[in-house]
């Protein structure tokens, strides 16, 4: 079986013309990866997620609000997007694609999406361009469900995954751990089970470095059932919100190391595309192509 790669059309929702978010960036997405040969067989089209679901990570009053566009004005200035049909759709079907993708990566060791990683997205609130936090819905279903009991999500995204962290601090057993620019967005950071904070700058061997000091013992310390993988591409140095100054190649070698070190000791392994900016579509569509790449390389090899 090829690799599965989950999609759904919404996932690119209409916005305002010259809004700063690069909402296209997700059609453009789809065709690269069509034409790079990754979805000769289609894309999987997952459910859009009903507002039980969502509640299993947000405060319901908030999911109401959302699902029937009634969120107060304060809350969608913090979004960043309007919160309208089609940004509601596009939330809903976020979330269900990754908790399908989930599935499947339970079921056949990788699988990835082709949206997600809204880490701002709190129990109460959304915020920085996040409705609904797909990965903690995710990762709160598959527990509800008793399809895993431990998860670990590595949030590779260039801001801190607060959102992340809110919704899932009641829970040691669903333990996340965001390495990002600690002078970035957002200035007020809820608290990871574990951060670690880099200095702007940062290029891609000192990178790595650190994900080696430390992804490997928390796998081995934790024995996960299910690895999340924001593998958000704003490190990029190019990227017109990040600090960092990883390259394409960074990237690659990043997503490489991550699937590697979760892959060899049989732990299956979700990956979902979070963050990445620029005015240059075609060049960001790629960037969130490498993820998929390093999963069909690695998937080909131990088919």
């Amino acid at each position: 079986m090829p690799l599965p790669i989950v999609s759904h059309p919404a996932y690119q929702a209409a916005l305002p013309d010259g809004h700063r978010f690069p909402m296209r960036k997700y059609g453009r997405l789809a065709e690269v990866l069509h034409g790079k040969g990754l979805a000769s067989h289609g894309f999987i089209v997952p459910d859009e997620a009903g507002a039980d679901l969502i509640a299993l990570a947000h405060h319901p009053v908030y999911v109401d609000q959302v699902c029937t566009c009634s969120v107060p004005r304060e809350i969608e200035r913090r979004i960043g997007l309007p919160v309208d049909e089609g940004v509601v759709r596009r939330a809903r079907a976020s979330a269900g694609g990754t908790l399908l993708a989930s599935k499947l990566a339970l079921q056949h060791g990788l699988a990835g999406s082709t949206a997600g990683g809204s880490h701002h997205g709190q129990r109460e609130t959304g915020a920085g361009f996040c409705v609904f936090n797909d990965v903690a819905i995710a990762a709160k279903a598959l527990k509800h469900e008793r399809r895993i009991h431990r998860a670990l999500v590595v949030d590779l995204d260039v801001h801190q995954g607060d959102g992340t962290a809110d919704c899932l601090r009641d829970d040691a057993d669903l333990f996340t751990f965001s390495v990002h620019a600690e002078k970035n967005y957002p200035v007020r950071k809820i608290p990871s089970d574990l951060d670690i904070g880099l200095p702007d700058g940062v290029q891609d061997d000192a990178y790595l470095d650190v994900l080696r000091a430390h992804l490997p013992r928390l796998l081995d310390a934790l024995a996960p059932d299910l690895v999340f993988l924001n593998a958000g591409v704003d490190p990029h140095r190019d990227d017109k919100l990040g600090r960092l100054a990883l390259s394409d190649e960074g990237l690659r070698r990043r997503d490489s190391l991550v699937i590697e070190e979760t892959r060899t000791r049989g732990i299956p392994l979700v990956a979902v595309i979070g963050g990445g900016y620029s005015a240059d579509i075609d060049a960001l569509a790629h960037r969130h192509a490498i993820v998929f790449e390093a999963m069909a390389t690695w998937h080909e090899a131990s088919a």
